[in-house]
This record gives C-alpha cells, structure tokens and sequence, in this order.
C-alpha cells in the first residue's frame, strides 16, 4: 500500500482524508455522546443522503448541474436539516428530542423520493452510501481540510462552552453563556463533519465513526480530556486499519472501518471487566 500511495494520487487523498475524519468524527462525537444526542448524526446523515440523491437526480435531468461536485448538496441539506432540527427544538421545548426523529423521518422520505425520481439506485449514489476509496478527489479533500480545520478550531475557542453545555445546560445559562448561539454553532458543525465524511465512510455508517471509538473511550478514560484522546485514536485506528485491510482484501471501506471500531469497542469492554474482577479478587 506504501508504494501505491506514492503512486496513485487517490489513494493519498483517501489516506489523508482518513486521517482528518479519523481526528475530526471523534471529536465531535464526545460531545454529542455526553450531551445525549447520538441519534443526531444518523438524522443528518439522511438528511445528507436526500442531499446527495437530488444532486444526482438534477443532474441526470439538466445537463447544467451535470458537473456539480453531489458533495456541495449534501452538504447545503445536512446544513438545513441541522437548521430545522433547531427551529424544532424551540417549539418543542418540552419534548426537545423530538426534533430529531422527525428530521429523521423526513430526510429518509425526501432521500426515497428523490432516489426515484433519478430511477433508482445507480454506482454513483451507492458509493455514497457506503464510502468509497476511489471517489475521494482532489476537490474533496480540499474541502474536508477546510471542514476539520474549521471544527478543530471552533472546539478549541469554545471548548468551555461546549464543556459546560455538555454537563450542566442550566447551569452554563445561569453563567451568562449565550447557550443558544453556542448549540447553533456546534450542530453546524455536526452537519459539516457528516457530509465530509461520507466519502470515507459512507452516508449510512458515518454515526459509527462518531459514537463507537467514543463509546469504547468511556470504558477506559478517567476524565473527559482523556475521553476526547482516547476517542481520537480510536477513530484514526478504525479509519487507517480499515484503508488498508479494504485495500489488501478488496472490501468496503466503510464497512470495514466499522467492523474495526466495533471489534475496539469490544476488546475495551472485555477489558474494563478484566480490570473489575482483577480487582475484586485482590
């Protein structure tokens, strides 16, 4: 694989899109983990997924949208969904976690809708869904650079917000934090970690690499900056392990990469039991 990646320019832009959304999925995922908001990444990865097949179908009926990147769709609607999730949340304000089913549901009837309006299931939309090595251009990395910039930097500003949203919401209000632009900010933000990662991981698994490196962090780490680190490497050793036995036995990336975060999630839970009873019979 080594000599490929000094050889074949998509296989480096895999790579290192790999390594971005090994750093960014995690990180990002400790946060909505805490504040019990998994399921908010299986809604606009759908959402994302209608994104992707009005794309298509648009440009398989107007010849002028036949050069537009699906990614820039997806990503337009991952942003609105996370938009209409908000706007829910405040008339809701007693049920808040309604918001996300119904942005759920929407988003998998819009993606149904628009799938056959474009006549089906085609190589393009099925690359989509499940991560695809070798349709990761220049142009996307690009823009995944940008993304986990932006996040990185963003978290790194409003790391106390975020901190004491996760934790104490009322709390954080009574503290003069402004809780309502910094959870705008922050589902944004999830929003444009799910487009740019359904590349790699593919639009129907792209919530794994967002709960499960996190959810095998939680057995081990003492405290919630060993949490984030934990969750990181997790993740980057899921992405890269997943490149490289996709690419040696010609599997799915996306797939692989999960079954790798599921086997880590395992192998630290069998190991915070071990550690228990270790204990219990000193």
């Amino acid at each position: 694989m080594i000599a490929g990646l000094l050889e074949y320019e998509f296989l480096q832009n895999a790579f290192l899109t790999g390594l971005l959304i090994g750093l960014v999925a995690p990180l990002i995922g400790v946060f909505i983990v805490v504040r019990r908001l998994s399921l908010i990444a299986d809604a606009l990865s759908h959402v994302t997924l209608a994104g992707i097949a009005a794309s298509l179908f648009l440009a398989k009926k107007w010849s002028l949208f036949a050069g537009l990147n699906p990614l820039y769709l997806g990503m337009a609607f991952s942003v609105m969904g996370s938009l209409f999730i908000e706007k829910l949340r405040s008339v809701y304000k007693h049920y808040q976690e309604l918001a996300i089913p119904i942005i759920l549901s929407g988003g998998i009837g819009l993606g149904v809708i628009f799938i056959s309006l474009a006549d089906g299931f085609n190589t393009d939309l099925f690359s989509y869904l499940f991560g695809s090595v070798s349709a990761v251009s220049r142009i996307d990395l690009i823009i995944i650079f940008i993304i986990s910039f932006l996040v990185i930097l963003l978290i790194f500003l409003l790391y106390k917000e975020l901190f004491l949203l996760s934790f104490d919401e009322e709390h954080a209000k009574a503290s003069g934090i402004a809780a309502k632009s910094v959870h705008f900010i922050f589902i944004l933000m999830v929003a444009l970690v799910i487009a740019a990662s359904m590349r790699i991981v593919g639009i129907l698994l792209v919530s794994s690499l967002m709960t499960l490196p996190v959810a095998a962090s939680i057995r081990i780490a003492k405290g919630f900056k060993q949490t984030i680190f934990y969750s990181i490497l997790f993740g980057e050793l899921s992405v890269l392990g997943g490149l490289m036995i996709s690419y040696y036995l010609d599997l799915a990336p996306g797939g692989t990469i999960v079954m790798i975060a599921v086997a880590i999630l395992i192998v630290t839970i069998m190991f915070k039991k071990w550690n228990i009873v270790r204990a219990k019979s000193n």
